[in-house]
């Protein structure tokens, strides 16, 4: 009988260390996180006084990453301190995305004990935890930001305002979206990338059937 396309929304379990689950969405994000520290690691030793194409490349990218994160914070300041941070969120999720591309990346298997076979490498987006790691990491960032830039109590009054009916609603509405954050980041990003995952492999699936014609 013909196997069928198999979909996993929970990743593949590969063992446990000191306890923890290690699965196969986790080492994929091992593997996108070397790539980045790799990746900086090769740009800093080619950083030179004559810039070359490599080091014009990431001048640019950090350039463009630092003026657009002073533009939406309004602030050049906060804009450089923040420009590292939302460059390796974006180098980590771009990495962790390409490899799931790399031709045979998914077709390596892992054997189990008991003789099943799941896959060694899952585009670590497609697991949940991931994109909701990085979102709480983004609204912790943006929370203490504001905390530390207005203070608590300025800061805090754009929730609980107490001044008038229509004020006090607003600042719920206000609380909410902030909690609501943590949803529509990681969600998004897991929606969007599970999907393209099940569109790649049907489409994979369907070539054999389309190239002889």
């Amino acid at each position: 009988m013909e196997e069928g396309i198999h979909v996993s929304i929970a990743p593949e379990h590969l063992g446990t260390w000191l306890g923890l689950p290690i699965t196969n969405s986790l080492l994929m994000s091992w593997v996108a996180l070397s790539c980045v520290i790799l990746l900086a690691i090769l740009i800093r030793r080619r950083t030179a006084l004559v810039p070359g194409k490599v080091q014009i490349v990431a001048e640019t990218l950090i350039g463009g990453i630092t003026d657009f994160a002073s533009d939406a914070l309004e602030n050049k300041d906060l804009g450089r301190k923040f420009s590292p941070l939302l460059l390796a969120l974006f180098l980590f999720i771009l990495i962790g995305n390409w490899l799931e591309f790399i031709p045979g990346v998914e077709s390596i298997v892992f054997h189990h004990a008991d003789g099943e076979a799941v896959p060694l490498l899952r585009a670590m987006n497609t697991d949940l935890n991931t994109p909701l790691a990085l979102a709480i990491i983004a609204f912790l960032t943006i929370e203490i930001t504001g905390i530390r830039t207005l203070g608590v109590f300025t800061y805090m009054s754009k929730f609980f305002n107490f001044h008038s009916p229509i004020g006090f609603v607003v600042g719920l509405l206000e609380l909410l979206s902030e909690l609501i954050r943590l949803i529509s980041f990681s969600f998004r990003l897991f929606g969007n990338i599970f999907a393209g995952s099940i569109l790649l492999l049907i489409t994979t699936s369907l070539l054999p059937y389309f190239i002889p014609v």
